[in-house]
């Protein structure tokens, strides 16, 4: 199987100037498309328990055959969710033999944790209440 490109393009990694963390700077559409399928694969437990289980392997991958059984679920359903979580680039994959083996993309979650984090040192901006909020 091929690897495959990050669905995070590099746009949110190196120049912060040229390219805000989402609490920094509004997001621009391109970017906002980019991320929103990420965290929908991230937003489904199976998904976010499978990539748990890859990313915490020791020796970096993980064979299919010892996936499957951590879930009451079919190997085609197992097979659905690995999927996605290759398309949104945070695993990738390769076939040996019978078997595929799967480890995580880290440049992945590395630049989702880039955008969610706000730069040390600076103060959250100023909130303004709305109309009708208690104190």
């Amino acid at each position: 199987m091929s690897k495959q490109e990050p669905a995070v393009s590099d746009r949110t990694s190196g120049d912060d100037d040229c390219c805000p963390g989402l609490l920094t700077a509004p997001l621009g559409e391109d970017q906002a498309v980019e991320l929103a399928k990420v965290f929908k694969a991230l937003g489904d437990p199976v998904r976010l328990r499978l990539l748990s289980l890859i990313a915490s392997r020791a020796g970096g991958e993980v064979c299919v055959c010892d996936l499957t059984p951590a879930f009451d679920l079919s190997q085609p359903t197992i097979s659905h969710h690995l999927k996605l979580l290759r398309q949104a680039g945070l695993i990738d994959c390769e076939r040996r033999g019978t078997w595929v083996y799967y480890w995580s993309l880290p440049e992945t979650t590395d630049r989702l944790a880039g955008i969610l984090t706000r730069p040390s040192g600076e103060p959250l901006p100023l909130h303004v209440e709305t109309a009708g909020a208690s104190s």
